[in-house]
């Protein structure tokens, strides 16, 4: 057992606390990860505030790299020494979805068995499997996924959750290829890593459509060929229809997750065009369309779960294309914090002044 400092929720609402965390050695199929860095991530705050389920306390942090310490029996992919990223999808082989050929569906996704726990042995709902604001968390061995140790953790970490659901939210699941034209509504961290997607995937136009003039620029940074600030403009499906020789775009990419914002990206596609909402909605949250525009306007509506992303294939592949210099993950850590620095961070984040702050450990 491992004595260690972590970064728990302990009520719905409350301020987040750094305290002792118990954390076990791997047991058969586990691995114990020395966390060397973790992002801030707004999945992070919604456990926080309650929003995605009342198994207080958690653990929080999932945008992780750090080192394998040891692993349990029966671990093949990764061993002790290894640098990898943690994936809060490790892909089960046997569950429906991956015995059809689609593992990025995985139904039965894997995280350790045994807990992680406070000092009196209550027991931690690490968030998204992983729990990664604590010195050492322990995860399902095939969590792990071995990278590039050339890549600096601060940026490799993010590819974990955020920039992962991004990128694949346009070339996964959206399909973003040569000559296409894309929107993206919301350029968060989320959205800005949709936009080095598309832009990579050779789109000849990518639209970034946001309120903050300063998540704009961010977004001209990391390919955006034109912006457009909602808070200025009287119709933002105009906006993109104008950019777009007046049809609308062949991808529009719904990265806030709300019901007036997907509404802009559903009428803002060219006909048979492709609406991918990757924005995570409040499960309050309702939308109503007419049925006529359903039928007429055609294409597809897609959700993207963790970017429909393979950890093991894609991860390896977004680390090649920051050391290659063609993916500039750097752009995205906006500040380095300590352990204790979370609920600052989350402030930051909720005014908009951040894409990313990262704890490094």
């Amino acid at each position: 057992m491992h004595e260690v400092k972590g970064v728990i929720a302990g009520a719905k609402g409350a301020p987040v606390e750094t305290v002792t965390v118990h954390v076990p050695d791997p047991g058969p199929g586990e691995a114990l990860v020395r966390v060397k860095a973790c992002g801030v991530c707004h999945t992070d705050l919604h456990y926080r505030e309650g929003a995605i389920n009342d198994e207080f306390p958690f653990l929080l942090g999932h945008e992780a790299a750090g080192v394998v310490e040891a692993v349990g029996d029966g671990v093949t992919n990764v061993s002790p020494g290894d640098y990898v990223v943690i994936a809060w999808r490790a892909p089960c082989g046997t569950c429906r979805s991956c015995r059809r050929g689609r593992p990025w569906y995985c139904f039965d996704s894997a995280n350790a068995t045994q807990p992680m726990t406070l000092a009196d042995g209550t027991r931690l709902s690490p968030a998204l499997g992983i729990g990664a604001f604590a010195e050492l968390t322990l995860v399902a061995a095939g969590q792990a996924v071995k990278i590039d140790p050339a890549a600096r953790p601060e940026a490799a970490g993010l590819i974990g959750c955020g920039v992962m659901a991004g990128f694949g939210a346009a070339v996964n699941t959206g399909g973003v290829s040569r000559g296409d034209t894309v929107a993206v509504i919301g350029c968060g961290g989320v959205g800005c890593a949709a936009i080095a997607a598309s832009s990579l995937a050779g789109a000849r136009v990518v639209i970034a459509v946001d309120v903050d003039a300063r998540k704009l620029e961010g977004a001209q940074r990391l390919g955006a060929t034109h912006v457009i600030d909602a808070s200025k403009v009287d119709d933002v499906v105009e906006a993109i229809k104008a950019l777009t020789d007046g049809n609308g775009a062949d991808v529009v990419i719904e990265a806030v997750g709300r019901p007036e914002t997907y509404r802009q990206a559903f009428f803002a596609r060219d006909l048979a065009g492709t609406l991918v909402q990757v924005g995570v909605p409040d499960p309050a949250m309702t939308i109503e369309l007419p049925m006529i525009e359903l039928f007429g306007r055609g294409g597809a509506l897609k959700s993207s779960w963790y970017g429909d992303c393979l950890p093991s294939r894609d991860f390896p592949m977004l680390i090649d294309l920051y050391l290659q210099g063609r993916l500039d993950l750097d752009a995205f850590v906006t500040e380095t914090i300590p352990l204790d620095g979370v609920e600052e961070a989350f402030a930051r984040m909720h005014r908009g002044e951040v894409l990313r702050s990262v704890v490094v450990l």
